[in-house]
């Protein structure tokens, strides 16, 4: 009790270093248990949405869970009997419980073997139509049709007959009427049953989850009251039942993550039922594929998300390292003086830890609810630095987020009981002896720690740029090489290796500046000079705290603006436009299938009969439509006319390829189609000015001009099936163009090895080519076709008012890619979302934490040094000269620190940003990824960090003026 009481008597000693201390274990405690709420947040979204999807591309619904058994003679009746029951109750106690899901609709379907049946009055009927159908129940029918005509079948029969109803494709399939009776005339029916068709049904709704089959599968079915069959054909066995089917549907739109096991294993678990009970079986849950897929999406997420918050965690570390430093530092004299006096190390270092459990026990209460608010702010992140009001995910607490806490919480205790395991070890005398020394180099220097680090990121960064190599040159994704996630902590030991790297430098640097202006500096800068040339190991944790952090900020911003920007820019080069879209256009072409039937009739002809030469098949003829009315669109800037043909033959010399044909009016192209600059060697305008001069001139990819050895001057011969080659002339070579993807592909990417380079080098890549040429050229000599209509809108249109306008005058789309809905798309994609949230969570983080550790040092450095100011106030220092001394100081420390972190920060970026490709499809990224560093980031770091050096500053001003001289002379060790 005695020690817990001395502990609390510590901690409100130093109550200041103990609160920053505990922030940064809250932080700390709050970013890593925002993780798994944050993974399990956006998996959930992106679980509804996929489902969602599934129905729209499926047209099934999600939530079906489907099992049927078909059942031969390898049962007995009687066990046969006993199963049905047995899977019955299955059904509804055993695995719809299982799900935990709202159930929408529980159906059983029982049907018979297909009967014969005759009429039961010849005379009325025509008995000679061969009539084969199957008796079918469905439980709770009546609740989801509607009758046609007629009335409900009857639960028995109405005397002897049994009442049927039928769907409306089985009165004429089976020609029948309402109110005719038909006989079971069938040696494989064991007892004979009359039939009376007494209604017509319909579905009551057609958005209705009951109906599992279209009605039209019941046009071979009489469908008698489900207590009927239950009675006379599973329990009494009058009729063979042939097969049964449980049908349940549950709500897929209240499905969570931890749904997902569940459903998979009420699945197999019903399938091992059915295995032990049928011979024959069937499942169906269309679901099942999407939701197998989900531990693979978690465990990229949870890899992205470790990778991100790879150097915001590197910071957070050091900066309780430092505040635990700044704690020991204070108490080292208490330490020294404790072990003089019998306290062993264990003992000291017990009573540290049960200080770091007490904060460590609070900001794992705390923590949590941090890492909660951190993963909706996430959720809201539109962009780096950017939010917006989108549907709230659907966050909770959970107990993986406790347990990522509480893992947080004992690495935080290790970090903050380092400074102290390194304390214990002095005696009193060496704490004196190292208050002497303060010059001597620190641990990383000493051990060339920065160096080793800096050796371990340059490597990883050569392992990054030979896959990198690899992928390019042969086309391949990032998930065919296996990839180290811990290659996305090479940024963070750069950061940090070449923070203390650059510290090495600087007490040269400082002892050159001294030296350059001995004899002339002012007394104030003289005394900073000598006080921060001879105490460089002193400001080097701060130092390289706030080199550490702003190069950690500007890191994130320039990974988050890069990675949004190469995803923005590799949208609008795949579209080659704002709008993309496919017009109708109306042909002479016969109807499909009647290719087919001329040949069918060809080889119908007797073998010996005269043989038919067949007619050449007659080019078709197009009808293009008014392109006027798409330029007048409303929000439409420019329109150009695109004629893309993929798969053209050329002949240059005796040599034949195939390439990508692209027809252009140059003027509409050059004003409507997008192209990042610097792509090509001159500006896009010239190339287009230099086909405008010439109708026979064409650009020509540069894998066309490599593999086949032509260049500019050379002519060649292009065409397509059904058309003549025509002549054009090359006039330049580009390595880029709007829509055109160079990257090579497999020749058969499905026998690819995953995570074998090598073996990948061995396939045949194929380089694809293109050929860009005129418009009216190509229409004029070779054929009209069918092109495409890009649209460059004006900055404010809609796409809506767009689309609304396409409808009103009817023009006939049959395809549109808008870019801007692609990209609003893919910023709603939840990796996106994640680097977005993660970037911004560390550019805030970073500087919240820079600007706690910058005033918390400064201010206790000062209040070490009230001895020597006071000092230096009575031999005669003006306050004036004093805060010019400080000014000094911190331009010296903190403005160095600041121009380390914006230098390690930027170098870091253009090396390492590059490595985030890895998260995206390498050879649809196309343009080539480059580095960007938005001014605004960079502003936004010198207006933060100017308000931190004034703030600074000015408190640090305000506490010197109150500094009274006598009252520091009095304190007198010196």
């Amino acid at each position: 009790m005695a020690i817990l009481v001395m502990i609390m008597r510590k901690m409100i000693k130093n109550k200041w270093l103990e609160f920053s201390l505990l922030l940064g274990l809250i932080i700390s405690v709050g970013l890593v248990s925002s993780m798994p709420i944050y993974t399990n947040a956006i998996l959930q979204r992106l679980l509804v949405k996929d489902l969602e999807l599934l129905q729209e591309n499926t047209l099934q619904y999600p939530g079906i869970f489907w099992t049927s058994t078909y059942i031969t003679g390898e049962l007995k009746p009687a066990d046969a009997k006993q199963a049905i029951r047995d899977a019955d109750d299955y059904m509804v106690h055993t695995a719809q419980p299982r799900f935990q899901l709202p159930i929408n609709s529980y159906v059983i379907e029982r049907a018979t073997d297909k009967y014969n049946l005759v009429p039961a009055d010849a005379g009325k009927i025509d008995g000679t139509v061969k009539r084969l159908a199957d008796i079918t129940a469905l439980s709770d029918l009546e609740d989801h049709v509607r009758l046609i005509d007629g009335k409900f079948p009857a639960a028995e029969p109405v005397n002897g007959v049994v009442e049927v109803a039928v769907v409306d494709q089985a009165l004429t399939n089976l020609k029948m009427v309402v109110g005719q009776e038909f006989e079971i005339e069938d040696e494989a029916a064991p007892q004979k049953f009359r039939f009376k068709i007494v209604g017509v049904i319909d579905r009551k709704s057609y958005d209705d989850v009951y109906w599992y089959n279209a009605l039209s599968s019941y046009n071979s079915s009489l469908l008698v009251a489900f207590p009927w069959f239950e009675k006379y054909v599973s329990e009494e066995q009058q009729l063979m039942l042939r097969s049964s089917i449980w049908y349940t549907t549950v709500d897929y739109s209240q499905m969570k993550l931890d749904s997902i096991p569940r459903f998979i294993q009420t699945y197999q678990r019903t399938e091992d039922f059915l295995s032990s009970k049928f011979p024959n079986y069937s499942m169906k849950a269309p679901a099942l594929q999407t939701l197998n897929g989900y531990y693979v999406k978690e465990e990229k997420l949870r890899t992205m998300l470790w990778s991100l918050n790879v150097p915001v965690m590197i910071m957070l570390a050091y900066y309780l390292f430092m505040v635990s430093n700044l704690i020991t530092e204070r108490q080292k004299t208490e330490i020294a003086v404790l072990r003089s006096r019998g306290a062993s190390r264990l003992q000291i270092i017990m009573g540290y830890v049960v200080e770091g459990l007490l904060l460590g026990g609070i900001a794992l209460i705390v923590g949590p609810m941090c890492g909660l608010y951190l993963t909706r702010m996430l959720g809201a992140s539109n962009g780096f630095l950017e939010f917006v009001q989108r549907a709230a995910l659907d966050v909770r607490l959970n107990r993986e987020a406790y347990q990522y806490g509480m893992i947080a919480v004992f690495c935080s205790l290790a970090m903050t009981l380092l400074p102290v395991l390194f304390a214990t070890r002095t005696s009193i005398v060496g704490h004196k002896q190292q208050m002497a020394r303060q010059s001597k180099s620190s641990f990383w220097h000493k051990y060339f720690l920065d160096l080793i680090l800096i050796g371990i990121a340059l490597y990883g960064l050569k392992s990054f740029e030979r896959r990198m190599a690899d992928m390019q040159s042969l086309g391949l994704e990032a998930s065919d090489l296996q990839m180290d996630p811990l290659l996305f902590l090479v940024p963070a030991l750069f950061i940090l290796g070449a923070s203390f790297a650059m510290l090495r430098i600087y007490p040269w640097m400082i002892r050159g500046i001294y030296g350059a202006g001995r004899r002339l500096w002012p007394p104030s800068l003289y005394s900073t000079l000598l006080q921060v040339g001879r105490s460089t190991t002193q400001y080097q944790a701060i130092m390289v705290f706030l080199s550490v952090t702003l190069a950690t900020g500007l890191f994130s911003a320039s990974a988050a603006r890069t990675i949004n920007k190469n995803a923005g820019e590799k949208i609008m080069y795949g579209n080659g436009a704002d709008i993309a879209m496919q017009i109708k256009w109306e042909d002479d072409a016969p109807p499909p299938g009647m290719d087919m039937e001329e040949s069918d009739d060809a080889d119908d002809q007797d073998a010996g009969a005269t043989p038919v030469i067949p007619e050449p098949k007659k080019k078709i003829q197009y009808s293009e439509p008014p392109f006027l009315p798409l330029t007048q669109l409303p929000g439409v800037e420019h329109a150009a006319k695109v004629f893309t043909k993929p798969e053209a033959q050329f002949t240059v010399g005796k040599e034949k390829g195939t390439a990508t044909m692209m027809g252009i009016d140059t003027d509409d192209f050059g004003n409507t189609a997008w192209l990042r600059d610097g792509l090509l060697d001159h500006y896009f305008n010239d190339y287009l000015n230099l086909l405008a001069s010439n109708p026979q001139a064409v650009l020509i990819s540069r894998t066309l001009a490599d593999q086949f050895n032509v260049k500019v001057g050379d002519h060649l011969y292009a065409g397509w099936n059904g058309v003549e080659s025509t002549m054009f002339n090359i006039y330049g070579i580009v390595d880029y163009w709007p829509s055109w993807n160079p990257n090579p592909k497999y020749a058969d990417k499905s026998a690819s090895s995953s995570g074998s380079a090598a073996g990948a080098k061995a396939k045949k890549v194929l380089a694809p080519m293109l050929i860009v040429g005129h418009l009216s050229y190509i229409q004029n000599n070779m054929a009209l076709e069918p092109y495409d209509v890009w649209l460059k809108l004006k900055p404010d249109a809609s796409s809506q008012q767009l689309y609304d306008a396409l409808e009103e005058k009817k023009i006939p789309v049959t395809k549109l890619t808008d870019a801007k809905q692609e990209l609003i798309k893919s910023k709603n994609d939840p990796f996106l979302l994640a680097i977005n949230g993660v970037m911004t969570l560390g550019f805030i983080i970073s500087i919240v934490i820079s600007f706690c550790g910058f005033l918390l040092y400064w201010i206790l450095s000062l209040m070490s040094r009230v001895l020597q100011l006071g000092i230096l106030r009575a031999m005669g220092i003006s306050f004036r000269q004093l805060i010019f001394m400080l000014i000094g100081e911190q331009l010296l420390t903190s403005g160095a620190a600041i121009a380390i972190g914006l230098l390690s920060g930027s170098l870091t970026s253009r090396l390492f940003v590059p490595m985030f490709q890895l998260s995206l499809q390498s050879s649809s990224q196309v343009p080539p990824f480059q580095v960007t560093f938005d001014p605004r980031d960079q502003l936004q770091l010198y207006i933060i960090v100017s308000v931190m050096l004034l703030m600074g500053l000015f408190i640090l001003g305000t506490m010197l003026s109150r500094i009274k001289i006598h009252q520091a002379v009095k304190l007198g060790e010196d």
